[in-house]
């Protein structure tokens, strides 16, 4: 079998984080690589639920070297590696095996085209928004430039990933004004001489960015920036990030019955049943969704007017959350989570495709083992 050495999976890792910036996961996760030498050239990629046992020997058996998986197989620290649980046995064998994995999971979730999107999508609910914005995401960069220098030094903040506001590009907010200060003997002032008192006429900038990005701007900013000293400021905003968080609420393109519209969710994700609470003495228009647990997000599903709200993992005592208002279903976790394995499987064909120069030797593959724990009789 041959391979494509300039292909790594280095080089790979950029783009799973276009797919699911790790930025974006919840605090409590734990995504990324997991198990791999980044310096490894890919011979394939295998992407599946949940990474056990079964998998990475498909991943052996159909040459695929990395396994890319939504559930990361290690959650929590091990202490040592012998074989004696599922996830130990998984993480011996890949490693055993040269197998690297690298987990999305809720990066993937809170991801405006993530997990939820691709749920919305599947079950016709249309103009869906975030239902659970994400909190302290936001920073605002303040920075300071001769009038005559500031757009080029605007452009290149907004190459490096400032100025983004939901659907808009390029946002910044300027105004003009004087700026005053004087070098010492060790100065090289752009403007003026050194021990000159300078009233400069400057432009301020202000643009908004994910937090992730506060590096690639500030480097930015100091490799475009005029002055030798660079004066800016960088804020921490409490703003909700409306594009990003877990979640979505949408509506049904016309009201349905709810009983009628759960059986199409049966069947469109497989379901081997789904529990509900009582039905409504009305048609259902607004659905809001979770994939995987959401127990926790029944009182947003309320605050956003819910008729149904559709999500796994349910207890006997959230059904009584609902006050009769609305519909709790509980699909299951993985069914509300499969579709995941084909969105990673058609982006990064059409990623690679178009970045790498030769095709992968064993392709990108989806795994054919079924993971779901929970079995229906």
């Amino acid at each position: 079998m041959t391979t494509n050495p300039s292909f790594t999976l280095r080089q790979l890792i950029p783009l799973l984080e276009t797919l699911a910036p790790t930025a974006y996961a919840e605090d409590f996760d734990n995504v990324g690589l997991l198990v791999g030498d980044p310096e490894v050239a890919v011979t394939g990629i295998l992407v599946c639920h949940d990474a056990l046992e079964p998998v990475i020997e498909e991943a052996v058996a159909r040459q695929c070297n990395v396994v890319v998986c939504f559930h990361p197989i290690l959650f929590s620290g091990l202490k040592r590696i012998t074989g004696k649980n599922y996830v130990e046995r998984a993480v011996r064998k890949a490693i055993k095996n040269d197998i690297a994995i690298y987990a999305v999971h809720t990066a993937l979730d809170n991801h405006p085209n993530g997990v939820n999107k691709i749920l919305c999508d599947a079950l016709g609910i249309i103009e869906s928004q975030v239902l659970i914005p994400k909190n302290d995401f936001i920073q605002k960069l303040v920075t300071y430039a001769p009038v005559e220098h500031a757009a080029t030094l605007r452009d290149a903040l907004f190459a490096a990933g400032a100025g983004r506001i939901g659907n808009y590009e390029n946002c910044s907010f300027n105004s003009t004004g004087i700026g005053t200060y004087q070098g010492n003997e060790n100065s090289n002032p752009v403007i003026g001489q050194r021990h000159e008192w300078v009233n400069a006429e400057e432009q301020k900038i202000e643009v908004t960015f994910e937090k992730h990005l506060q590096q690639p701007i500030l480097q930015a900013l100091f490799k475009h920036h005029c002055y030798e000293e660079v004066a800016y400021e960088v804020y921490n905003l409490q703003n909700t990030h409306q594009n990003l968080g877990l979640g979505r609420i949408g509506k049904l393109p016309s009201p349905r019955d709810a009983r009628e519209f759960l059986l199409e969710v049966k069947a469109k994700l497989e379901c081997g049943g789904i529990r509900h609470s009582a039905f409504l003495d009305r048609k259902i228009e607004r659905v809001a969704v979770l994939g995987g647990s959401g127990s926790f997000a029944i009182k947003n599903a309320l605050a956003a007017g819910a008729d149904l709200y559709l999500t796994a993992d349910l207890k006997y005592h959230n059904y009584f959350e609902a006050e009769g208002k609305m519909i709790l279903a509980d699909v299951g976790h993985f069914e509300s989570e499969r579709f995941t394995k084909n969105y990673i499987v058609d982006f990064l064909k059409e990623k690679i495709t178009n970045f790498a120069p030769v095709p992968l030797p064993s392709g990108i593959l989806v795994s054919e083992v079924n993971t779901n724990p929970v079995k229906y009789l």
